[in-house]
């Protein structure tokens, strides 16, 4: 209760903090940020704390979740500034929701294992919601290689899903066999559509290979970027220009970067 107490403190500091940045002797740039604009500062601080997770580095981790907390207190700030909500009642919401969506913790339901669990909190949240589809919670504005990975988990919940990543591997190659025999023909109208069921079939194997597919494409995107400025830094140590070397030349330069262990 004592370290509860401390962090009770500490958030209210944080979000008083917030309230002096954005009073009336508060800092100009705070003052002048709504909620659209904190949207994609939102989502980059979510990037990068996954990426401390990724790299299982606490240290970072931990400066990177109380960036993620700052800017939910910022956002809820905003909407209290509009009569809204507070963060308070941001803070009223999820303690009863963790309490009501746990009846085996806090309650007297009984159940014994982690698939009932989930089937139960699955079940209470689309009567809550009063959704139609389970597939209904996956935001509209999320990455779309994110949603399939959503996509094929809420799916999986109720059994339909590979028994293992093989079969979803093998999943991978029919699809990729079908776009191919779609640029080969010429179908022009459903190339794309074949390659979205390639991404959509990645999606679900790596999840079946406990890979989170957005997380290993933004670590691929950062090692191309490395390998790519490796490159052409050898191209210039070599008296080469980028955009003047030939294909052949790169790609020598590309092999070399990879045997370096970039």
């Amino acid at each position: 209760m004592i370290e509860a107490t401390r962090s009770g403190d500490k958030f209210q500091r944080l979000t008083d903090i917030l309230a002096r940045l954005r009073g009336p002797d508060g800092c100009p740039w705070d003052k002048e940020q709504d909620v659209r604009s904190l949207t994609d500062y939102f989502l980059g601080e979510v990037y990068e704390a996954v990426d401390a997770l990724r790299n299982d580095d606490p240290r970072a981790v931990a400066e990177e979740l109380g960036d993620v907390l700052m800017e939910v207190v910022f956002i809820a700030r905003l909407y209290e500034e509009g009569g809204d909500f507070t963060v308070a009642d941001v803070l009223e919401g999820i303690n009863s929701k963790m309490v009501r969506r746990h009846p085996h913790v806090f309650g007297e339901e009984k159940l014994d294992s982690s698939a009932q669990v989930l089937n139960a909190w699955n079940q209470r949240k689309k009567e809550e919601k009063k959704r139609d589809s389970h597939f209904e919670g996956i935001p509209s504005t999320a990455p779309a290689l994110q949603a399939a990975f959503e996509i094929g988990r809420k799916a999986a919940q109720f059994g339909f899903d590979w028994p293992a990543a093989a079969g979803a591997l093998d999943k991978v190659r029919e699809e990729i066999g079908e776009l191919e025999s779609a640029v080969a023909q010429g179908r022009t109208a459903e190339v794309a559509e074949e390659m979205g069921d390639c991404f959509f079939a990645l999606a679900c194997a790596s999840r079946l290979l406990g890979i989170h597919p957005e997380t290993a494409l933004r670590h691929a995107n950062a090692k191309f970027i490395g390998r790519f400025s490796a490159l052409e830094a050898r191209l210039q140590r070599e008296g080469r220009v980028l955009g003047e070397a030939t294909l052949d030349e790169m790609e020598k330069a590309w092999q070399e970067v990879k045997r370096t262990g970039l």
